[in-house]
């Protein structure tokens, strides 16, 4: 627990985001006094988050907490926490794939799981959704040394429907979508329907209040339709445009987070675009150029690309499932220590 000598705190950057990790039993039990303590440390609701230790992106402004793991195929458990920059919110809504590569370096770090030699792997429940997934990591250098960590995640098949809507494209405000969820509830929807490229940058598809009216209405209409329920204050399921890819890839995306676009693309958000991209049927068809051999697929995003190696087959009633989904992050110790969080109550910012 906090106290005049501070919380103790793992900073580390998993994939495209940076997270701060804490062991579950170093923060409170009960998730309102959690969560108003996570505000604190991360310096929200802020835009600047400048009284903590939080990015002033959504990127930036996440955490992880870890325990051992109850269940015979899981070693630690792991909650994702997304804490709000500029609201007093923390959702436990999604999970984070990318937050998700750098657990298996922390369990091992903290005692949590033995080190073997040459590479560790750690079996993880996710907590938000319930899936597994598996990290594997090479041993010592997955330690807090600083040094980069490749990390493979392996995701088994989820048991839920890979097209939650049962069709492989839905029309919502107008507009025909794919609805996938594979790890993330994502929607994907060929950007020039929407009337951009899918090449621009992020901040110029956020600067366009059109689109975004646009993509409000479709969010909130296949919320409803993936049994998400009232999707307005969550930030699933998120909204990927497609466009052709420009490098090599298999297609070009732009990823919603609900509201901000992402500068990159969220790992499970990746794995359900590769799915996507190999349902027939999908919106993807005319669009994305897949390869003739191999379950690898280059998905290209603002800032690069993720390789991800995705693999569907068939249930007994003809709809798609999920074989495999695997993809290599890396991860990165930033700072192991203690933080500091705003005491409470506070009445206004930093003076």
């Amino acid at each position: 627990m906090t106290g005049p000598e501070g919380l103790r705190c793992m900073l580390m950057r998993g994939g495209t985001s940076k997270g701060a990790y804490f062991l579950a039993d170093d923060l409170p039990a009960e998730p309102a006094a959690r969560d108003d303590l996570l505000l604190r440390v991360m310096g929200s609701p802020d835009p600047r988050q400048i009284d903590g230790i939080g990015g002033a992106h959504p990127l930036t402004s996440k955490v992880a907490v870890v325990s051992p793991s109850a269940e015979p195929d899981a070693d630690v458990d792991y909650l994702f926490l997304q804490v709000s920059v500029d609201e007093p919110l923390v959702s436990d809504r999604q999970n984070c794939g990318n937050i998700l590569a750098g657990i298996g370096p922390f369990a091992v770090e903290r005692g949590m799981v033995p080190a073997e030699d040459g590479e560790t792997s750690v079996r993880i429940r996710m907590v938000n959704s319930g899936d597994r997934a598996t990290v594997t990591f090479p041993t010592p250098e997955g330690r807090a040394s600083g040094a980069p960590v490749a990390v493979v995640v392996e995701f088994p098949p989820g048991e839920g429907a890979l097209l939650p809507t049962g069709h492989s494209r839905d029309t919502f405000a107008g507009t025909e979508v794919t609805c996938v969820d594979n790890g993330m509830p994502t929607v994907l929807i060929p950007a020039e329907s929407l009337k951009v490229t899918g090449y621009e940058d992020p901040e110029e598809l956020e600067a366009n209040a059109e689109l975004a009216a646009h993509l409000h209405d479709i969010r909130l209409a296949a919320g409803e339709s993936m049994g998400l329920g009232d999707v307005t204050d969550t930030t699933v399921p998120k909204l990927t445009l497609l466009a052709p890819p420009r490098d090599g890839g298999a297609v070009t995306t732009r990823t919603f987070i609900p509201a901000r676009c992402h500068t990159a693309i969220g790992v499970l958000g990746a794995a359900s675009v590769a799915a996507g991209l190999r349902i027939d049927g999908s919106v993807a068809d005319d669009i994305a150029q897949l390869p003739t051999h191999g379950d690898r697929l280059r998905i290209e995003h603002p800032t690069g690309f993720t390789d991800i190696e995705s693999s569907l087959t068939h249930g007994p009633d003809g709809q798609p499932v999920a074989e495999r989904t695997a993809v290599v992050r890396t991860a990165r110790t930033l700072f192991d220590g203690r933080v500091f969080p705003r005491p409470a109550p506070t009445s206004g910012g930093p003076r």
